[in-house]
């Protein structure tokens, strides 16, 4: 049994509460539920990937298998962090899932889209949810994913990472 979250060592999730050993540990089910609620991301997207926690809350997604507990440095992709009061998703998990997503997405028009990914906050109209959106933008005849956004009080935040932001 794990007995703590390590942030030296990637643990699976369990599929479901009843399999979790570990108090707060997020399930493949809560994972699969959440991505399905928030985005309408169903579960079938990610029948052939895994989900590994390293420290407490940061969720890591691997197409394919690996023994578990795995003590290696890096293992797939940081999709998701939980263990707060809002859980979040990664832009790399956005740009790579978020292209199918029917719901809580914010297509915004060339000016804001620049804005966005330039790491400024604007203030936009917004009819939907609260809380963390894809945030997107029609490129070459399709809709796709720029990154998250934290849309609160008529507000939303860029949380695109800012080693990954545009130059002004």
């Amino acid at each position: 049994m794990t007995e703590s979250n390590s942030g030296q060592r990637f643990d699976r999730l369990p599929a479901t509460a009843a399999e979790r050993e570990l108090e707060n540990r997020a399930t493949r089910e809560e994972v699969l539920e959440w991505w399905d609620e928030r985005f309408a991301i169903g579960p079938e997207e990610f029948e052939d990937h895994s989900f590994w926690e390293k420290g407490a809350g940061k969720i890591w997604i691997l197409h394919g298998e690996v023994p578990s507990p795995t003590g290696i440095e890096g293992l797939g992709m940081k999709f998701l962090r939980t263990r707060q009061e809002h859980w979040k998703p990664t832009t790399n998990a956005v740009q790579r899932f978020g292209g199918g997503a029917t719901r809580n997405v914010i297509e915004l028009g060339s000016k804001e889209a620049d804005a966005f990914v330039r790491g400024h906050d604007q203030e936009l109209e917004w009819d939907g949810d609260w809380g963390y959106l894809i945030a997107a933008h029609e490129i070459a005849g399709g809709r796709e994913p720029l990154g998250v956004g934290l849309y609160l009080h008529g507000e939303l935040r860029s949380v695109v990472p800012k080693g990954r932001r545009r130059e002004d």
